[in-house]
């Protein structure tokens, strides 16, 4: 595919550290022109902004993830939002909820996920959400909100059809990453054949979660081709057509149209 815009990534981490202009070329090779590295901390927020300055066709956005939320801290909020004013960042992210590993209390991620999604709300920035087995809480949460919402992603969508409707009603976008590509996956099957062409977007959560026919390896941008081939098939559309929307898509959502 000639241009492929992978939404989220962690390709900035340590786990590439040995062989990232390795991987940066292979991502290029398969046509991945684009990408989003995504903070999950304050010390990994702080990487990604110092890895888009020497990464022309690089992105990022900072927060803290649920797993770390414990950890929030007086003057976090300022932080990251200078990060954003400044126009280093793009996006708030990610944050949400995350009850498959509680490495966090959930009412200490619930507050956390607020005052973040608060802070976009008033630096007028996208949100990229983490929701794992917390999707009834999040929408709750998100509900009590409904008039401090920003643009969204839910990112490496995990959820079911019915799932997707609630959050598209909401406005956000969903993206897949390479678990649509597995063979018992049908619930994310469904949910991706009703998600409208100006609402997808892919990913390949790299390191994590690679796709097949690479499943089991270490995961990398360039294996996003095979989430967008995977979504092409299942929605009946054009390879190409796809990449060129969800390139776009994810364009405007990180404010770069």
């Amino acid at each position: 595919m000639r241009s492929l815009f992978d939404s989220h990534c962690h390709v900035n981490e340590e786990k590439f550290d040995e062989d990232r202009e390795e991987v940066l070329a292979r991502m290029a090779e398969h046509g991945v022109t684009r990408y989003a590295v995504i903070g999950s901390d304050m010390a990994t927020s702080a990487a990604c902004v110092e890895y888009v300055k020497s990464h022309g066709n690089a992105v990022c956005a900072v927060g803290i993830h649920p797993h770390e939320a414990k950890g929030y801290r007086e003057g976090d909020l300022d932080r990251l939002a200078g990060w954003i004013r400044s126009g280093e960042a793009r996006a708030i992210g990610e944050i949400g909820l995350d009850y498959y590993y509680d490495l966090s209390p959930r009412e200490t991620q619930r507050e956390v996920c607020r005052i973040q999604m608060e802070l976009a709300w008033e630096l007028g920035t996208a949100v990229a959400f983490h929701v794992r087995d917390a999707h009834q809480d999040m929408l709750d949460l998100m509900k009590s909100m409904k008039n401090h919402l920003t643009p969204g992603i839910l990112h490496c969508f995990s959820g079911s059809a019915e799932i997707a409707k609630e959050y598209l009603k909401l406005g956000y976008h969903i993206s897949f990453a390479g678990p649509v590509t597995f063979k018992k996956a049908p619930k994310l099957r469904e949910a991706a054949m009703l998600v409208p062409k100006d609402r997808l977007l892919i990913e390949t959560d790299s390191p994590y979660l690679a796709p097949e026919p690479v499943r089991g390896r270490r995961n990398e941008p360039a294996n996003v081709r095979f989430v967008a081939e995977k979504l092409a098939e299942i929605r009946g559309e054009d390879p190409e057509k796809l990449a060129a929307y969800t390139f776009e898509n994810a364009e405007k959502i990180y404010g770069l149209r």
